[in-house]
């Protein structure tokens, strides 16, 4: 089903830690709740599963107002952190509560367990118990626990945050290839930016208790809506550089770096900047790094190198202004030597200086609708 919040705040005493939040979650979609640790997401997503109650405004699931509704009576399913799994139960037990809660009857639940244990290939696991597991496999018996009751909704609050990196990266793919293979709708708290852009249909990016911007990964990393989330979203974080556009010059100009657009870029950038203070946004990937003096390209001196392996990340100093670019794995230069730097003219993003807010309209600002 979907799910819908309108309107929704939430005070702890003097502090908003949720500021009329209005989302919608179409069925069988997996949404991220992104941002950093105090932005209101996981607050959000404890409304939803009724474990608070807000200060205002409605959620439903489905045509269903569940906003007063006990946690029981809400037809979801959470899958926490820490699991939260029985110790004393062995993992068959712990899969199979839900359902014994209900009245189930022993055979169906050891039918139904089994069932989903293949599913997660965890069916070689049922007799141990939890302090038996990895990390891994303590994850797969929560989210066995949670499929078994067929919910209308799963909520999981950061669970592979405990994992080690390569558990992690696997379990992304994992869990990506599981919910498409459910369809359950799905809202899903991460502070990863990593887990969002790969796993999610929609991300919707917090910062103190306000939707900063809901869209597909892609949108969201195309076409930021104002600094917060190009700077929270991509890893380097975007670049800003602090200036005006100078349309007739065909640059765009710093307080001590000049740096040549193309003559129809800069037309079109300055038409939406006016004369306010800017920032020119550009991603690593999208600056070009030239060995020598390059029409179309700034002096730019080499202030760090780190070989990643597949590829070299670049930190440079445009007259004393920091930029990354991201080179190729064979990119070698010694610190404190001048290499020349332009930029890709169809990716670049500008922003009001003074509110963060985006400016140009080169980028598609909506996301599509759900396919």
């Amino acid at each position: 089903m979907d799910v819908r919040y309108d309107g929704v705040s939430k005070l702890f005493g003097s502090v908003a830690a949720l500021r009329e939040l209005s989302l919608h979650v179409p069925d069988g979609a997996f949404l991220a709740l992104l941002g950093p640790s105090g932005c209101g997401k996981t607050t959000a997503l404890r409304i939803l599963a009724g474990l608070e109650r807000p200060s205002a405004g409605q959620v439903y699931i489905g045509s269903r107002a569940v906003t007063w509704l006990e946690p029981r009576d809400r037809d979801v399913a959470m899958v926490f952190q820490s699991y939260a799994l029985y110790p004393h139960m062995t993992v068959a037990q712990n899969i199979g509560y839900p359902l014994r809660i209900r009245g189930v009857g022993s055979a169906e639940i050891a039918r139904q367990v089994g069932e989903v244990a293949r599913l997660l290939r965890i069916e070689g696991l049922l007799d141990r118990k939890p302090r038996q597991l990895s990390g891994g496999q303590r994850q797969r018996v929560a989210l066995a626990r949670a499929i078994i009751r067929r919910p209308s909704a799963f909520l999981m609050d950061e669970p592979l945050s405990n994992l080690d990196a390569q558990l992690r990266l696997h379990m992304r793919g994992e869990l990506k290839h599981l919910q498409r293979s459910l369809g359950t709708t799905t809202i899903y708290v991460t502070h990863d930016q990593a887990e969002a852009l790969t796993m999610a249909d929609w991300i919707a990016v917090m910062d103190q208790g306000v939707l900063q911007q809901l869209g597909t990964p892609r949108e969201v990393y195309d076409a930021p809506a104002n600094r917060f989330v190009a700077t929270f979203v991509g890893s380097p974080a975007m670049n800003l550089l602090p200036g005006r556009v100078d349309g007739p010059g065909a640059a765009f100009q710093g307080e001590r770096f000049r740096l040549p657009l193309a003559e129809a870029v800069a037309r079109e950038l300055a038409d939406s900047a006016g004369d306010r203070a800017v920032e020119l946004g550009v991603r690593p990937e999208d600056v070009q790094l030239h060995p020598g003096e390059t029409p179309g390209a700034a002096p730019a001196e080499v202030y760090a190198v780190e070989p990643m392996g597949n590829e070299t990340l670049v930190e440079l100093r445009l007259d004393g202004v920091p930029v990354m670019a991201r080179a190729d794995a064979d990119f070698t230069a010694a610190i404190g030597e001048v290499r020349w730097l332009s930029v890709n003219p169809r990716r670049l993003h500008l922003f009001d200086a003074a509110s963060g807010i985006r400016l140009d309209s080169r980028s598609p600002r909506q996301p599509p609708a759900p396919g």
